[in-house]
């Protein structure tokens, strides 16, 4: 990170980020293109390990990529504040985002699928105890997405 002065590395700051916000955007390499893709997410933090979980369908560039290329980047951002000044070149903002790179899993086990569709229920809705049919928990492609490297920075 080239502005140490704004890297946080407080585990507790860096969850409390992370449990509030709802988007995250996964970034895959596609035969040297690259595409982005926002999705919901719910996290589950295991001794400062960390894996995101999010929902899509069984086809489709999302699906197809997390088999043939599963090392991706991730970032989340919020706490956007817009700092005004009187020059347009003066202007700045307050943020916070966190980056990363790890690896994407397609879940098949039905008890993950279902800890992973939770988990993404509960950042969204803060219910973490849903029912799902054997056709939805069939018909949807659960992604868990194991954290390798991990930074934060705020301004």
């Amino acid at each position: 990170m080239r502005r140490n002065d704004r890297e946080i590395t407080d585990n507790s700051v860096i969850e409390a980020f992370i449990s509030k916000e709802q988007i995250i955007r996964i970034a895959f390499c596609d035969n040297g293109d690259i595409y982005i893709v926002p999705v919901n997410y719910g996290y589950i933090n295991e001794n400062g390990n960390y894996s995101f979980y999010f929902h899509g369908a069984k086809a489709g560039r999302k699906y197809e990529l997390s088999k043939t290329s599963p090392k991706v980047g991730f970032e989340i951002d919020g706490n956007y504040e817009l700092l005004e000044a009187d020059v347009a070149c003066d202007f700045s903002a307050k943020f916070q985002s966190v980056i990363g790179t790890g690896t994407l899993n397609l879940v098949e086990d039905k008890n993950e699928k279902i800890k992973g569709l939770n988990t993404l229920m509960k950042q969204t809705t803060a219910r973490p105890d849903w029912s799902y049919g054997d056709a939805m928990l069939n018909g949807v492609a659960v992604f868990r997405l194991d954290v390798e490297k991990m930074s934060c920075k705020a301004k």
